[in-house]
């Protein structure tokens, strides 16, 4: 998995080095903990007004993308 995109940064300056959108201190895993608390996305807009559209999907591409990665194995037990 590709960790920087066009919007999507790592830093470890901004927030220790999690992903969070270029330009914000805003992480990914705000802004997909907000859309998992009901949060929609003109809410989102709204209340940051520095983000658009495209972050918001980023975030989420970003989130997809790492979970298309995991796996999940039966124990043994």
């Amino acid at each position: 998995m590709t960790l920087e995109t066009p919007r999507i940064v790592l830093d470890p300056a901004v927030l220790a080095g999690k992903p969070a959108v270029r330009g914000t201190r805003l992480s990914v895993e705000f802004i997909i903990g907000l859309m998992a608390e009901g949060w929609g996305q003109d809410d989102i807009l709204a209340n940051y007004p520095n983000l658009t559209r495209d972050d918001v999907l980023a975030c989420l591409a970003y989130a997809r993308d790492g979970l298309r990665l995991e796996r999940a194995y039966p124990s043994a037990a």
